[in-house]
């Protein structure tokens, strides 16, 4: 997906407060950061922006006249999930109120009078999460898109497990353990187990990579941390679990995270509550979490590199992903969707695979699963001349490495090779996605002049 017309959309936010100078004063504080900016003196006014300006954020005052700011609260939390998010602003001493702000859905509160810096802090992470929810609903379109081809493409029973097993979790709140090799598609399963779930699905889906970020920052990453708590913490920052709150949190590469960060992620499991890195205060969050791994836990267990009782925590139920080679019947079907998505995506007239080339693809062992076909897809159609795909469009691996083309003997090879033996394996990885949909991230203009570097 291409987040970065996400990011590039300007952020939406509605100042709802009956004081003139209260309503100049946070527009000047947020001006100049590239925000869109409407003011609304009453209730009623509010609700005319809401159909014209269409916020994205709402900085909304408790006490106006006429009408209760939580009763308007209330009113936007029953419009779907398409309601903005709201900060909501109190009067000092009113802590009742906050908490019943909270309570009624409010994503954060400011009480009167505050300093400009706590306001620019709250609006920046309520547009975080705003951010994290237009990636969510680029992606379910995606997914409708894709979808006539298949969420999931191909016919193997192995395929059909993995499936019934989303749908299974998908109506409970479980935590989901996603094993397979690297380039399988674990996150995509997440993602549906996400997108499946009545009660998460309006939530944001946060996923982080715990193998890519080094150990003294990943408990940051998680939990978040206040202003000061170590060298650089210049402002109080939220972590993954709080912007996760009311949906689901992926955590990737769960084997590679640290001991000391295996205890706080435990903790905040069994107690639903996490505390930021130097805070002292207890943070109740509502986060489903699904985790995956390409490693062995058990033997990280007996190693002593995994605790068992998190172990235990996070596998209540588990999803394997079947490697490719495991599911050749399923190869055809997939290069053929690889192939509409690609030609959709570059603008190209759609290609068949002329035999000898699709004789290659099924024998292939592919040591980097899903991912390395997609790649290999992606290049075929971007290289090639005529109207078919031919040996000579594939890579070379593919087509004239003894050692990796096996013969086909009852739908599996006579020899698997494991994904980790291939180091080249993460040089397929595109944009960090691990999908068996085709998410393409590069621009067209660059794509033949980057194969024919490469390749």
């Amino acid at each position: 997906m291409n987040t970065k017309k996400v990011e590039d959309e300007a952020l939406r936010l509605l100042i709802v407060d009956d004081e003139e100078a209260a309503r100049y004063g946070m527009r000047r504080a947020l001006g100049g950061v590239g925000y869109e900016i409407a003011e609304a003196g009453s209730i009623e006014a509010a609700r005319t922006q809401l159909g014209s300006f269409r916020p994205d954020l709402l900085l909304l005052d408790v006490n106006l006249p006429g009408e209760s700011g939580l009763d308007f609260l209330s009113e936007l939390r029953r419009g779907g999930e398409d309601w903005p998010l709201v900060i909501m602003i109190t009067a000092h001493g009113s802590e009742r109120m906050a908490v019943e702000a909270i309570k009624g859905g409010a994503h954060d509160y400011l009480a009167k009078p505050f300093e400009v810096d706590d306001l620019r802090l709250a609006v920046k992470n309520a547009l975080e999460t705003v951010r994290l929810r237009r990636e969510n609903q680029q992606l379910r379109r995606r997914i409708e898109l894709e979808g006539k081809r298949g969420t999931f493409v191909g016919r193997s029973a192995a395929m059909e497990r993995v499936r019934l097993m989303i749908d299974k979790v998908s109506e409970t709140d479980v935590t989901v353990l996603v094993r397979g090799e690297s380039g399988t598609g674990k996150e995509l399963v997440a993602r549906a187990v996400h997108e499946q779930s009545q009660a998460r699905r309006r939530g944001a889906f946060v996923a982080v990579n715990c193998a890519a970020l080094p150990s003294e920052l990943i408990e940051s990453e998680l939990f978040g941390h206040e202003k000061g708590a170590f060298t650089g913490a210049a402002s109080r920052r939220s972590g993954k679990f709080e912007q996760a709150d009311g949906g689901t949190l992926f955590l990737d590469e769960i084997g590679d995270m640290s001991q000391t960060v295996q205890a706080k992620l435990l903790r905040a499991l069994e107690e639903r509550r996490i505390e930021r890195l130097g805070g002292a205060e207890s943070i109740p969050v509502d986060v489903r979490v699904v985790s995956a791994t390409h490693r062995a836990l058990e033997q990280e267990i007996t190693t002593g590199n995994f605790r068992a009782d998190l172990f235990y925590r996070l596998r209540v139920v588990t999803i394997e992903v079947p490697p490719l080679r495991d599911r050749r019947e399923d190869i055809p079907m997939l290069a053929e969707s690889f192939v509409a998505a690609a030609t959709e995506r570059y603008g190209l007239p759609m290609r068949a695979f002329a035999p000898q080339a699709m004789r290659l693809l099924v024998e292939y062992n592919w040591p980097g699963n899903v991912r390395e076909l997609r790649n290999a897809i992606e290049r075929a159609v971007v290289l090639a001349e005529g109207d078919e795909l031919t040996p000579r469009d594939l890579p070379e691996e593919i087509r004239g490495s003894g050692q990796k083309l096996e013969p086909v003997m009852g739908g599996k090879a006579e020899q698997a090779h494991e994904a980790d033996q291939d180091s080249s394996v993460e040089g397929f990885e595109v944009g960090g996605a691990n999908n068996l949909l085709v998410p393409f991230t590069s621009d067209f203009r660059d794509d033949r002049r980057e194969f024919e570097r490469r390749y």
